[in-house]
């Protein structure tokens, strides 16, 4: 028997198959990071909680195994809190081991008090405190057990004191973890009936992708073929269901490119396959089906029609045999040709231009892309560099990527390349990192270089928060609190250990790019780019153009216009390839 519970935890995470836990030591944790010491467990120093929390979630979804962080009481926990919540979100498989003040002080106002059990709640799918090691030993096997089964995070709260009593004999923590991967869900025959009897009534049909394909891509490009089905996906399931597809026609929303709103706005049916795609105004209100293993998911977002709850690998292998196979492809191959010409635009314009100052950070993603390895792993932040990986991350079935796709957060590529890199030392991960997410969470740059964690990072250095000033022209508004004075992050690298370059000139950018993707060891690649390139969707509305006027306006009168014509050279020809204005 273990000498005392932290070391019973311990144990229990190793027999569990747990390699290492994130986090930062403190008093209260003080029991479980001495069992950690002695055992088989790595312990990842990082910086700040929140990176322990993202690189666990990380760790997670790249091997599909349980990960742990954990944290002191107090400022601790709270710091966990934001990772905490893409991982949830993001279904990563993650306990959180939150330590706290001394049970007999709970409820005292003590100090570093705080009530973990509510702070944790939304951002959780199971949470307990611990008021005994037998009591606790329990609570461990019910957290391990339901974030293996998918219920999303767990946090374990346990008390200093707690955790330095004897161990108790408890049988339960020998009990095998049911790990339900692969989880297949078979449709009701009547949805699937109903399903079917849509798809044979409507004269064209567009497939919709999210996360939930994955697994499901032979059984979707065989639907595809079959009913003639421009395919379009979400950033989600870009990685599963892009590479090598005949019918594909990009992606939806703020983020897309290519025909696919087009597709899905013009066809008969548009089916939804395993994506809550959580923008309504890129989505048609009629005529639309839903395909999700998750019920709650069906008609959130726009008005179903034909709702189907199953994975969409089973729902299509029960469907297909019963569905008519349509011989007119026009519609099939009119998306294709719209979307070929939308590409030439939005994509190839930007992606091949070696001698715009600032770099084009289009240019640089394509780069980084190209020379990246064959399976290489992309951690994307949230903001501009989403677009950038959306549009220029070329899938092959080998290359994956994480991103904060739920919760949006920003800071999030670079703790979840910590992740990714812990998990697989052989595998290149490659951080999309701007710069505003990089300067949140600069700390972490110490625990790469502690750690040797060969992470290449490409930091898209456009002195501003591009995303949010795309956000504020769509609004009407004049940019305000965007910029800043520029950052030379290479120079910051270099002072924490880590080899790192800066580059200022497109020509020098793939050399450099070479040099540091070669590199045996961390590197960052401080790349200076366009602060006016924007993320244009590839179709524009009323609302958006008025926004963008009246932003142009207000930058005009209060003597911006140079601005104005920097911002319409840097983007100019994006422009000229909307899809379509609709008034």
């Amino acid at each position: 028997m273990s000498k005392d519970f932290a070391h019973q935890i311990v144990a229990t995470l190793e027999k569990n198959g747990v390699k290492r836990i994130y986090g930062i030591v403190g008093d209260s944790l003080n029991p479980v990071s001495d069992a950690v010491a002695e055992s088989s467990i790595e312990w990842i120093h990082v910086r700040n909680e929140e990176a322990a929390a993202f690189a666990a979630g990380a760790e997670s979804l790249v091997t599909g195994d349980l990960a742990v962080c954990a944290a002191s009481c107090g400022p601790g926990n709270t710091h966990l809190i934001q990772g905490l919540y893409d991982s949830h979100r993001n279904g990563a498989k993650v306990l959180a081991i939150a330590s706290h003040i001394p049970s007999q002080e709970i409820g005292s106002k003590f100090f570093q008090e705080t009530h973990p059990e509510q702070i944790f709640a939304e951002c959780s799918g199971y949470c307990e405190m611990v008021n005994s090691p037998e009591q606790g030993a329990r609570i461990l096997h019910h957290a391990i057990q339901s974030t293996m089964a998918g219920k999303g995070v767990s946090v374990f709260v346990l008390p200093g004191d707690i955790a330095s009593q004897e161990a108790a004999d408890v049988p339960l923590l020998e009990s095998t973890i049911a790990r339900g991967n692969n989880k297949r869900v078979f449709p009701d025959p009547a949805e699937a009936a109903r399903l079917v009897q849509a798809i044979n009534d409507a004269k064209t049909v567009t497939l919709f992708c999210g996360v939930g394909t994955a697994g499901a891509r032979e059984e979707v490009l065989a639907l595809a073929e079959k009913i003639k089905s421009p395919i379009g996906h979400s950033f989600g399931g870009k990685m599963h269901i892009q590479h090598d597809n005949p019918f594909d026609v990009g992606m939806n929303g703020l983020l897309g490119y290519g025909a696919c709103y087009e597709a899905s706005h013009k066809a008969d049916l548009l089916i939804l396959l395993g994506t809550d795609f959580p923008y309504n105004a890129w989505l048609p209100t009629k005529n639309v089906a839903q395909v999700d293993i998750k019920a709650e998911n069906i008609g959130r977002r726009t008005q179903v029609q034909y709702p189907v709850v199953g994975d969409v690998k089973s729902v299509i292998e029960n469907i297909l045999p019963h569905v008519e196979e349509k011989k007119d492809r026009s519609f099939l191959d009119s998306m294709l040709k719209e979307h070929a010409k939308l590409l030439n635009y939005v994509i190839e314009n930007f992606g091949h231009n070696e001698k715009a100052t600032p770099i084009h950070p289009e240019y640089a993603a394509q780069l980084i892309d190209e020379l990246a390895d064959d399976n290489a792993l992309f951690t994307v932040d949230t903001g501009m560099c989403n677009v950038w990986a959306a549009r220029y991350i070329t899938p092959n079935g080998k290359k994956d990527e994480l991103a904060s796709f739920r919760h949006g957060t920003m800071a999030n590529a670079l703790p979840q390349a910590i992740g990714a890199q812990a998990a697989d030392r052989d595998r290149q991960v490659i951080t999309f990192s701007g710069d505003g997410g990089m300067a949140m969470l600069l700390g972490e740059l110490i625990t790469v270089k502690e750690h040797n964690l060969p992470v290449k990072m490409m930091v898209f250095n456009n002195s501003t928060l591009g995303m949010v000033k795309l956000e504020m022209m769509v609004a009407g508004l004049k940019e305000f609190g965007t910029s800043h004075e520029g950052v030379k992050f290479a120079d910051i690298a270099q002072a924490a250990g880590i080899t790192s370059f800066r580059v200022e000139k497109p020509q020098d950018l793939k050399k450099t790019l070479k040099q540091a993707l070669d590199h045996d060891g961390p590197v960052l690649v401080d790349i200076v780019t366009d602060p006016n390139a924007l993320s244009l969707p590839p179709n524009f509305d009323w609302a958006m153009i008025k926004g963008f006027t009246e932003s142009a306006v207000k930058t005009v009168l209060d003597g911006g216009i140079g601005n104005m014509v920097t911002l319409a050279r840097s983007n100019l020809r994006n422009i000229k390839g909307a899809a379509s204005i609709e008034f």
